[in-house]
């Protein structure tokens, strides 16, 4: 069966077109009479945990080996891979555009017969399913933990200092100033690595724009210089509060200094968390959710699917990777990926989470969450890089102006699709 793979997905525009086929599938059986079962994953950081999943699967199973690649480009290798006709049975991914690519070029199995969908908490089920550039029937990932952005705080310096929890902007803003007034530094950042631009951007934009503005805007019904243009002038209002030069800093420097209690709070995602803790392990770390709007009940956590599960269209024995994957969501496999990475289940149980995450708690039981706007933004729009020039330079509607047409730009087939679709009313 021919796939066609989108330019975005892939290296180059030259390999529209390029054929997948099962040719390389590493599923089928092998002279040692076993199913051998192959995923590649994406975060090497994890690798680990899945050196030790690898490990337990195989000594609790007789006839399937499972083989888990974690490399360290992981994106790059997966779609040499799948140039090349040799796709792995499984693949590791994110919830973000890749993902949405994949879909698009037919590369997933749609796997709504996997009973254990289920255990899965409906809103990161949900946050898959807006991914698709159009909507498309069937279910193609197993959600598997998330992440959650907002504030992280110093919880010993809030305690000793008696300042209170921030649930609106103006409270936020008046705890940056009371905190300053006291000699201490509110906020850091580390500008310098780009990627950290887009980390208090998504928790702002989740609060102050639609949480699917980005469809909204591929159907013609709005622009983003409409829907932004509060979370831009109110990431210059963080900028305010940031140390000198935030720009000259980069992300390891930003953490180090927050874990040597240079800053009170820091603006980004639970990701952070283990690499503080590896400058100053006895850190107390908490957290809260951005309190971009002016009604705290109208605040949600910035949530996305971190890490998620697919088969791929092409392998033999699904039997197998369902097996794999009813692995995978064993309530003691995925602590053990909780309590390396930091992480957020996305089983609909109870589990043990880091501290860090206790002031984010209720959002995530309560499943009050939207995604991370960035993960449906193109890369080669570089969001993050222009939202970094913008902070530097503070015109809002210069930056905005640019956000719209190089989302033209860069978006052009899937807005032809995404228009097509509405045209037939929405029949495929």
């Amino acid at each position: 069966m021919k796939k066609r793979v989108i330019a975005t997905m892939l290296v180059a525009a030259m390999l529209i077109g390029t054929a997948i086929s099962a040719a390389g599938c590493s599923s089928k059986g092998s002279s040692d009479g076993k199913i051998h079962i192959t995923m590649l994953q994406y975060k090497p950081e994890a690798i680990n945990a899945f050196e030790a999943m690898e490990e337990e699967f195989n000594a609790t199973h007789d006839d399937i080996v499972l083989t888990i690649e974690s490399p360290n480009d992981a994106m790059t290798v997966l779609k040499t891979r799948l140039i090349k006709e040799n796709a792995p049975d499984i693949i590791g991914i994110g919830g973000d555009v890749n993902f949405s690519n994949f879909i698009d070029a037919q590369i997933l199995m749609d796997i709504s017969d996997f009973e254990e969908l289920s255990l899965v908490k409906q809103a990161y089920l949900d946050i898959d399913k807006n991914l698709e550039f159009v909507p498309t029937d069937g279910v193609y990932a197993v959600p598997y933990v998330a992440n959650a952005a907002g504030v992280l705080y110093n919880r010993e310096m809030f305690k000793e200092n008696g300042w209170e929890i921030p649930t609106t902007w103006d409270e936020f803003m008046s705890l940056c100033d009371t905190i300053e007034a006291s000699g201490k530094q509110a906020l850091y950042f580390g500008y310098k690595d780009v990627w950290t631009c887009l980390a208090p951007w998504n928790a702002l934009a989740c609060d102050l724009a639609p949480a699917d503005v980005c469809r909204q805007v591929n159907k013609g019904e709005t622009k983003f210089i409409d829907e932004y243009s509060e979370v831009a002038t109110k990431m210059l209002e963080l900028l305010g509060h940031a140390q000198n030069d935030p720009f000259a800093y980069s992300y390891n420097d930003a953490c180090t200094a927050f874990a040597n209690g240079e800053s009170a709070m820091y603006c980004i995602g639970s990701y952070a968390v283990p690499q503080i803790q590896s400058v100053n392990p006895d850190m107390d770390i908490d957290s809260f959710v951005m309190p971009g709007c002016d009604n705290a009940a109208d605040n949600i956590l910035n949530s996305g699917v971190d890490l998620q599960f697919c088969v791929t269209s092409e392998c033999k024995n699904k039997e197998a990777a369902y097996e794999v994957l009813s692995f995978l969501l064993e309530d003691s496999t995925i602590q053990t990926y909780l309590d390396e990475q930091n992480a957020v289940p996305c089983k609909d149980k109870e589990f043990t989470l880091s501290p860090a995450l206790d002031g984010m708690l209720d959002y995530i039981n309560e499943g009050k969450m939207v995604d991370y706007q960035d993960h449906y933004y193109p890369s080669e729009m570089s969001v993050d890089a222009q939202i970094q020039t913008f902070l530097l330079d503070g015109d809002v509607d210069k930056f905005l102006k640019k956000f719209d047409t190089d989302w033209v730009r860069y978006n052009r087939d899937i807005i032809r699709k995404v228009q097509e679709y509405e045209g037939k009313g929405g029949n495929e």
